[in-house]
């Protein structure tokens, strides 16, 4: 599976850039929230993504398993640390990880690529 990887980040940056452009406050303020948490602190921000990701397997959203990879492999994380975390994900949450294990291979393949 070939993914576009490139086009998803240009989405991304181009929508936040909108959102943020809103002027709305309690929007700014959640994107705040939400880049402070991932920053270090009492747990390494490698960690905090590790969290990030197998979050984001077991609520099945693929854009944030695309990200949480690309910030993994940002803060160092090893392919063989991103399986033992794909292995959590399908241990709590079972089967219904499959299809973005999948995905997850494939991001990680091509980002490594």
């Amino acid at each position: 599976m070939k993914v576009d990887r490139k086009a998803m980040r240009e989405f991304r940056d181009e929508m936040n850039e909108r959102i943020l452009g809103s002027g709305h406050l309690g929007m700014r303020r959640f994107f705040a929230l939400d880049h402070q948490a991932y920053e270090d602190g009492a747990l390494p921000a490698k960690t905090k993504e590790l969290l990030g990701l197998v979050s984001s397997m077991v609520l099945r959203c693929d854009d944030c398993v695309g990200y949480h990879i690309g910030q993994c492999l940002a803060q160092g994380v090893s392919r063989d640390e991103m399986l033992e975390e794909f292995n959590v994900a399908l241990v709590v949450r079972g089967s219904i990880v499959i299809p973005h294990l999948r995905r997850a291979f494939a991001y990680l393949d091509q980002a490594q690529s």
